[in-house]
């Protein structure tokens, strides 16, 4: 099971001071939590394209949302088939249409919608009608009970697109979570003083570059009367998009509870000051973010119950995670991008009953890069030798000592771009965080993940790290070295990326 840009600061086996997500926890008190777990670039068509071929963005192509996945490249749901498993997926895949090596799926085209979806199917496109979470959940639990076939081993893909933007929550959340109020990160109006350009350029600030009508959901006709500008070109279209997609019913329902809202915040908006405005996006931000949490985790136990009463969870490993992180207003931002952590790291929970010792907690740095070895290993089929991740089977059995890794590369390619989030690689152990920053700036970025643990500090030039800096540096440069990565590398998907950005003949996924 994989939802799309869930933090792991909304799953309560994390931490449960915005939400509790008891059956997302069920995973983690019967199995194990990565605490470490992290994503080699956060953005999603990367990340899914990493997940499904165990090789970083650079080797399989598809770097960032413009550039395409390279057809050529084996992934594993190809090798689970060939080696006898009946494979199926349902939900976002974000990329592609036909996935390789599954047999049966009912796929979003691109992001999806929330309410009333179309589906590409094998036998073409479909449109459902209702709340996206449920349906998606709905055409797993329907597989497995009709379709999937008892002599057979199975792989099974139930992929939300539950909780990206623009959030809409079904109707039976908005009505609660609307009401409801949320903690307040403590770095909400972080002013970027301890770091560099970067964070200080970056376009995800939740009062100046999110969107009000598509994001914060106030009625277009409210922005022209109280002024507010259209800022991004795609706001207002965003909404009709999401709320337009609506039935007479649905869209019924929705301006019940979300009109007399926006109505009163129309009345206070002229003497509220930008504290007032960041504190009210905040709270709007997350009343939508948290009840789209609400239906996925829902829905794991709907999945979860079935195949406990079935037994079938006796023989099989179940796995939840997100294609990256996300920022919660941590550092006043919404979107993901950066290696900081709130969007380096990514939730990682997995149940194998009689394997995997219960309650278990591993803080190993592990990454998106290793779950195709994993699975692969765990259905005895042997993965390619050109594959990059290393197995987390040792984990799972317990048997830390043989994990081998102590640090992991991370590269981010998608600038200029939305939301400016300038192009860096980077090095991550437990300890520490080296980031270069590149292109149209020549900057180098430290952090002491144990005593920084909020990221604040930028201590690259401070003598207390020289021997860290020097170390980590040369670890960084033999990193780029083993995963096939380079300056010159660098250059050439620069160069393509900006022929890409400014030929209109070339058709991108969506950005938002």
């Amino acid at each position: 099971m994989m939802s799309d840009d869930h933090a792991y600061q909304a799953i309560s086996a994390y931490s449960n001071h915005l939400i509790e997500t008891p059956n997302i926890d069920r995973i983690a008190n019967e199995g194990v939590k990565f605490t470490n777990a992290c994503v080699s670039n956060s953005i999603c068509a990367p990340s899914r394209a990493t997940i499904l071929t165990g090789k970083h963005t650079h080797i399989h192509g598809k770097v960032d949302n413009v550039f395409p996945f390279d057809e050529s490249q084996m992934t594993f749901p190809q090798l689970m088939q060939k080696a006898g498993y009946q494979t199926a997926m349902f939900g976002k895949l974000h990329f592609g249409n036909n996935p390789k090596g599954i047999d049966e799926f009912k796929i979003l085209p691109g992001q999806g919608q929330y309410y009333n979806p179309d589906f590409n199917t094998n036998d073409g496109r479909i449109t459902v009608e209702g709340y996206v979470t449920d349906i998606i959940m709905d055409m797993t639990l329907n597989w497995l009970k009709n379709d999937r076939k008892e002599d057979k081993p199975f792989m099974l893909f139930s992929m939300q697109k539950a909780p990206h933007r623009e959030w809409l929550p079904a109707p039976r959340h908005f009505k609660e979570y609307t009401k409801k109020t949320f903690v307040e990160p403590a770095t909400l109006f972080d002013d970027y003083e301890g770091r560099g350009t970067a964070a200080k350029t970056a376009e995800m600030n939740l009062l100046t570059h999110m969107n009000w009508a598509g994001d914060s959901k106030l009625y277009p006709e409210m922005m022209a009367e109280l002024g507010i500008k259209d800022m991004s070109g795609w706001d207002l279209e965003a909404f009709e998009r999401e709320v337009g997609r609506m039935n007479k019913e649905q869209r019924a329902v929705w301006d019940s509870v979300y009109r007399p809202m926006m109505e009163d915040f129309k009345k206070k908006y002229p003497s509220m000051n930008k504290t007032e405005l960041m504190k009210w996006r905040y709270q709007r931000y997350m009343q939508d973010y948290l009840g789209c949490i609400a239906s996925v985790d829902e829905n794991v136990g709907r999945l979860l119950d079935y195949l406990e009463e079935t037994k079938l969870d006796e023989n099989t490993i179940i796995i939840y995670t997100s294609d990256q992180g996300f920022y919660l207003g941590e550092h006043g931002w919404f979107d993901k991008r950066f290696v900081y952590d709130e969007s380096f790291k990514t939730p990682l929970l997995i149940k194998w009953p009689n394997v995997i010792k219960p309650g278990t907690t591993n803080t190993e740095m592990v990454q998106n890069l290793d779950f195709a070895q994993t699975i692969l290993e765990a259905a005895h089929i042997v993965p390619p030798s050109d594959m990059q991740g290393e197995s987390l089977i040792p984990l799972l059995l317990g048997n830390n000592e043989e994990w081998t890794r102590d640090a992991v590369y991370y590269h981010y390619y998608e600038y200029p771009g939305i939301h400016m989030v300038k192009r860096h690689y980077a090095i991550i152990t437990q300890e520490y965080k080296l980031a270069h920053f590149y292109y149209d700036v020549d900057e180098w970025e430290l952090y002491d993940r144990k005593n920084d643990v909020n990221e604040m500090n930028n201590v690259i030039n401070d003598p207390a790290y020289a021997e860290v800096v020097v170390k980590l540096k040369q670890q960084l440069v033999d990193l780029r070295k083993e995963y096939g990565d380079s300056s010159e590398l660098d250059q050439e998907i620069l160069r393509k990326y900006l022929e890409a950005k400014n030929n209109p003949d070339i058709e991108t996924v969506p950005l938002h």
